[in-house]
């Protein structure tokens, strides 16, 4: 009998299917998923004092010093790349033995094989404690630059990617669009030319962001 949640997914397609449609009903359409501004606006917002957090594939950490010095939290922070030419606390997740509160995971998972993906997903599971979070982004296929990127590897639909997370155990506490531009061209995209964007199927939000809770 298989207990994994992975070697549950990857046997049946019907349990993908079947949390995919619990995302959508919990978030009918994707054009009225809600538009962020910034990624970094939701972190804040999720994110608390003490919290241990992991950043993987966290390039050449940025993200640690808007944490604390831009927004001032006091987080244990700690970050993973495979690229040895950056300083990383971590250069594998085989390395890693500690647990943590938030994971982020920024831009990554459409890199990998879909099975990779699933591998990846299921050892950030591990490495939450209860009730820990995923910060997860990845480019929006309702956006043309999905096409663009030579080393992307799979195009995740908002409910394909927060159905697999529920599958392996998460529940999927919010998925936002993320969109920044020029002021005067941001207004003008959500509050007029959106009804012609969603004709055409075309979104101009680059990104989804799903924060998942692990159960």
């Amino acid at each position: 009998m298989m207990t994994d949640p992975l070697e549950r997914l990857r046997a049946s397609w019907s349990t993908l299917y079947r949390t995919r449609r619990e995302i959508q009903r919990n978030f009918p359409d994707f054009w009225d998923l809600k538009i962020r501004k910034k990624h970094l606006d939701v972190i804040i917002e999720e994110i608390r004092d003490g919290d241990s957090i992991l950043d993987i594939g966290a390039s050449t950490g940025t993200l640690k010093h808007r944490l604390t010095e831009e927004c001032g939290r006091r987080v244990n922070y700690k970050s993973m790349d495979i690229d040895r030419q950056t300083e990383q606390d971590y250069y594998s997740l085989a390395e890693i033995r500690d647990r943590f509160d938030v994971v982020f995971l920024f831009e990554v998972i459409e890199h990998l094989a879909f099975e990779e993906g699933l591998g990846l997903l299921t050892t950030i599971r591990d490495l939450l404690r209860p009730g820990g979070k995923l910060i997860l982004t990845t480019p929006n296929a309702f956006h043309p630059n999905r096409y663009w990127e030579y080393s992307h590897k799979v195009s995740y639909r908002y409910d394909e990617i927060g159905g697999i997370l529920i599958s392996l155990g998460f529940r999927v506490k919010e998925i936002v669009r993320v969109y920044n531009d020029a002021l005067l061209r941001r207004l003008f995209r959500i509050w007029v030319a959106a009804p012609l964007h969603k004709y055409l199927s075309v979104d101009f939000a680059k990104s989804i962001l799903i924060v998942a809770v692990k159960g």
